[in-house]
């Protein structure tokens, strides 16, 4: 029988590795970032074009590679980071696997300049798909630079599945941050299409703590200063640092959480729920804590080579873990000021005056009680006969003139309510067709059976259709404000809203200016109020980082999304028979009626036969 099983060429075994390793273009971002930090860089500049799908390049002034090194950087599972099964358990470096370089290399053009400290020149390699086209000496500086160039060429079906140029260039901005949050003695800078993006400088401080509150304060900007809660703790399995923002400042979206463990960011959903429930009370509902928590456990004790990306780990004590995260952030929140005391509620007029406090109490009064004394004995000395008021016999003449009033008072006929078996008064409900239940659904009859509507749900739908008409069609309409309203944005939200100012104009939302880390509103739509501004900009600013406007109508889309969203009413909210008939009916005009802009079905029925299955 002939022989089936054969071998992968290199190239194709690495394209399909690439497809493990290189998922968008901040995959790459993140590998050349964190080789350039390895490589014991002090500076290191990224630059892109096009959202990373034209150009990539990392430039810093690490140790550099020899002219052997540098080729041999190129093969796969290529690494100075291990040489033992052993040193998996052990890893103090970012990358280790020694594929990344190897599978960006199978899926774009790389050209690779090197150069040693002490040698009069570099290398200069160019790969192109996987194969080594030339390797020649240049003159250039110490360190190295790489240019990843035209992407997925060779994958044109992976190419086409990318997003956006906003929705990739803000993985690229979180892939940045997460290097730069990490490192905040190394100097850092960002160009996106030859504009700077961002250049932070190496920490000034004295203290760990304090060089990050200056790389978050420099990421975020100069607002969030305020807003940062110092946490840390030191114990035999774990020593915390970093920060917490106090619970005014917490958000809808979750963007500004970070776990960093041993300089590696991870994602964590367990000790995450660690810090929310250290949280508990504090937050309203919907809302979420920001965090910037740096870890440190020993080596052996976690396993980060479960996932290709190396965000997911796997600790050998997370219940401790949790335990004391949570402890730790609870701890910073009270002593800080942050969480209420627990007697918040006590009344103040009940406490000793200061003047008295040295005072003695003085003599005890006395109390003197009769032991004899009877109040049902005739005979007391009290009396009740001479305080005792006579009551006229002819009081009735006092207030009745003549025997006619009295005839009248006599015959009138008091009409006495009859006291009902039911359940429910027929008339409450008598001329409505609806009935709400936990203040969340509306329940109205119909021929087959019964409708169950989620009141938020189908008003969100309802909003959503009128505010689309309106951006598209008609006017959406706008109120010019009194005095400029100023809203506080990091610089990733700033350079989306950019992007979308125009739509945000046609939506209502006037920028008449554009800072560093705010932006300044003249008029803002009519449908809203001055404080529910920010919860809306944040919802819009959110959807857009997460989904694909490819064109101003999809942007517009999700600009009428986010205030259908943000100004739907919330479950909870005690509707009377008008409003609960109002929405009934205007859900079922709607042109999809059965589900929220999001996807989410706004309304159940339930059939008569189904209700009689219940009862059987």
């Amino acid at each position: 029988m002939k022989d089936i099983i054969q071998l992968l060429p290199d190239n194709v075994a690495n394209q399909i590795a690439a497809g493990e390793v290189v998922q968008r273009p901040s995959s790459v971002v993140k590998e050349l970032l964190e080789n350039a930090v390895d490589a014991s860089a002090t500076s290191i500049k990224l630059i892109i074009k096009e959202a990373g799908k034209t150009l990539i390049q990392v430039i810093d002034n690490g140790e550099g590679m020899s002219q052997t090194d540098a080729r041999l950087a190129f093969e796969r599972h290529a690494t100075s980071k291990i040489k033992t099964a052993n040193d998996l358990f052990d890893l103090h470096t970012n990358g280790f696997r020694g594929e990344a370089l190897a599978s960006i290399a199978a899926i774009s053009h790389v050209v690779l300049k090197t150069k040693q400290e002490g040698t009069d020149l570099g290398v200069q390699i160019k790969n192109y798909g996987g194969d080594i086209i030339s390797q020649e000496m240049v003159n250039t500086p110490v360190g190295s630079s790489f240019e990843v160039k035209n992407l997925f060429y060779n994958i044109p079906a992976r190419r086409n599945f990318l997003k956006s140029n906003i929705v990739e260039t803000r993985h690229i901005i979180e892939a940045f941050q997460r290097v730069a949050f990490t490192y905040p003695n190394i100097v850092f800078s960002f160009y996106h299409n030859d504009n700077e993006i961002y250049n932070l400088p190496a920490g000034r401080s004295n203290s760990h703590s304090g060089n990050l509150r200056q790389r978050i304060v420099g990421i975020l900007g100069s607002n969030s200063n305020e807003k940062l809660v110092p946490i840390e703790e030191n114990t035999d399995i774990l020593k915390i640092q970093g920060f917490i923002t106090k619970p005014n400042y917490s958000k809808k979206s979750r963007g500004e959480q970070f776990f960093f463990v041993n300089n590696r960011y991870i994602k964590s959903a367990y000790l995450n729920h660690a810090i929310t429930s250290a949280f508990e009370g504090l937050l309203n509902h919907g809302y979420h804590p920001s965090y910037f928590l740096y870890l440190t456990v020993p080596a052996k004790s976690i396993d980060i080579n479960i996932h290709p990306t190396k965000t997911e780990v796997k600790f050998d004590n997370e219940k401790d873990l949790y335990a004391i995260i949570r402890s730790t952030v609870k701890h910073g929140l009270g002593q800080y000021s942050v969480a209420p005391i627990l007697d918040f509620d006590r009344d103040a007029t009940l406490d000793t005056p200061y003047s008295f406090k040295s005072k003695s109490t003085g003599k005890t009064p006395s109390i003197e009680v009769d032991p004899d004394f009877n109040p049902f004995k005739s005979d007391q000395n009290y009396n009740y006969k001479q305080n005792k008021r006579e009551v006229p016999a002819n009081w009735e003449a006092l207030y009745l003139k003549n025997k006619e009033d009295r005839k009248i008072i006599e015959n009138i006929e008091v009409e006495s309510e009859n006291i009902s078996k039911q359940l429910f008064d027929e008339s409450e409900f008598s001329n409505y067709s609806t009935y709400q239940i936990h203040n969340r659904y509306i329940v109205s009859s119909i021929k087959s059976g019964m409708v169950l509507i989620d009141q938020s749900y189908a008003h969100q739908r309802i909003l959503y259709e009128e505010y689309l008409t309106k951006l598209t069609i008609e006017d959406f309409g706008n109120q010019q404000l009194l005095f400029p309203l100023k809203v506080n944005l990091n610089k990733t939200d700033i350079s989306i809203v950019k992007d979308i100012q125009n739509d945000l104009q046609i939506a209502g939302f006037h920028v008449s200016k554009i800072l560093d880390d705010a932006i300044v509103l003249d008029s803002i739509p009519g449908t809203i109020t001055e404080n529910d501004v920010n919860a809306i900009l944040e919802e819009i600013i959110d959807s857009i980082k997460n989904e694909i406007p490819e064109t101003n109508f999809s942007q517009i889309d999700i600009i009428a999304k986010s205030l259908a969203k943000s100004l739907a009413i919330r479950p909870g909210t005690k509707l009377n028979f008008k409003e609960q008939e109002d929405i009934l009916n205007k859900l079922f005009l709607c042109k999809e009626p059965n589900y929220t802009p999001f996807g989410k079905q706004t309304f159940v029925t339930i059939t008569l036969k189904e209700l009689e299955d219940k009862f059987n």
